[in-house]
């Protein structure tokens, strides 16, 4: 069994570091003070590479970053992810922490355009671990210039097929959108899309707006629209997207909960009871 990741308690005092030492050790530890004190010498081997670059090695390949993946692999748990996610493809049973770890290392191998090239051949294996590395690999609040990476975040929004890919893509395309929230045009077409995970990729994607404490009139304007889109699918019936809709009212409750009482008089009768319980259990 794995063991759990924590920070170790550091360790107290102990009486025993206070005894007095015995009389030779004292002498010893003098005259080692005093002859280090006459030395001329130069100690400089704890800070002679202080001021060199460390050598992370040359850019991770998709060879590199697929045997990366393959050793993590647990055919147990690759067969229980299989069930789970019901999504035709390879599963290996690689920890999400696992992943998290292996794309901070490609990531400061990589420059971004080498980040981008991996995350387009991680996604077309259509590997599970691979499509979430894919993911996490573009999710960063700076990076420049992100115009492909937001082209390829976008590329696979139709091809989405299961809730935990896509969630994975939507924390790295919501920050392309928080860079240049122009591109909620895009997002707003989504809203209308025929193909349930792209409808629901609307909400998750502009779940950033609902954790802002100080929103300004450009962000209040931005929840508005996204408020519209919920209305406007509050008696879809996927379960899917009644579960988005929930869910982001539930995270805006906690910054703005007048306006989702609003809505909830306004609209929530329309959607199904779990949703509605769902957007109120913050409300008092």
């Amino acid at each position: 069994m794995a063991r759990k990741r924590g920070k170790r308690r550091p360790a107290g005092p102990k009486p025993s570091d206070f005894e007095a030492l015995p009389p030779e050790e004292e002498a010893r530890l003098a005259a080692e003070a005093v002859a280090y004190a006459a030395s001329d010498a130069e100690y400089s081997s704890y800070h002679e590479f202080e001021d060199v670059a460390e050598d992370l090695g040359p850019p991770p390949t998709l060879e590199d970053a697929l045997y990366a993946l393959d050793s993590w692999a647990d055919a147990g748990k690759a067969a229980e992810m299989a069930t789970y996610h019901k999504a035709e493809r390879r599963y290996l049973g690689v920890p999400v922490p696992a992943i998290d770890d292996m794309v901070g290392m490609w990531r400061e191998r990589l420059d971004v355009p080498g980040r981008v090239a991996l995350a387009r051949d991680l996604w077309a294996s259509d590997i599970h671990e691979a499509r979430i590395a894919a993911a996490k690999l573009l999710t960063q609040a700076r990076l420049r210039p992100d115009s492909e990476a937001w082209e390829l975040i976008v590329s696979w929004v139709p091809q989405f097929d299961a809730w935990a890919i896509a969630d994975h893509v939507a924390k790295a395309g919501g920050k392309r959108l928080q860079a240049d929230p122009a591109r909620l045009e895009t997002v707003a077409d989504w809203a209308r899309s025929e193909h349930l995970w792209t409808r629901r990729a609307a909400f998750v994607f502009t779940l950033p707006w609902t954790k802002l404490t100080h929103p300004k009139p450009e962000d209040l304007a931005t929840r508005e629209q996204v408020l519209g889109w919920a209305a406007d699918l509050a008696e879809d019936p996927e379960w899917f997207i009644q579960k988005a809709i929930g869910w982001w009212l539930r995270d805006l409750s906690k910054h703005d909960p007048a306006r989702v009482r609003d809505w909830l008089d306004a609209h929530g009768a329309r959607l199904k009871p779990f949703a509605r319980k769902e957007a109120a259990k913050y409300l008092k």
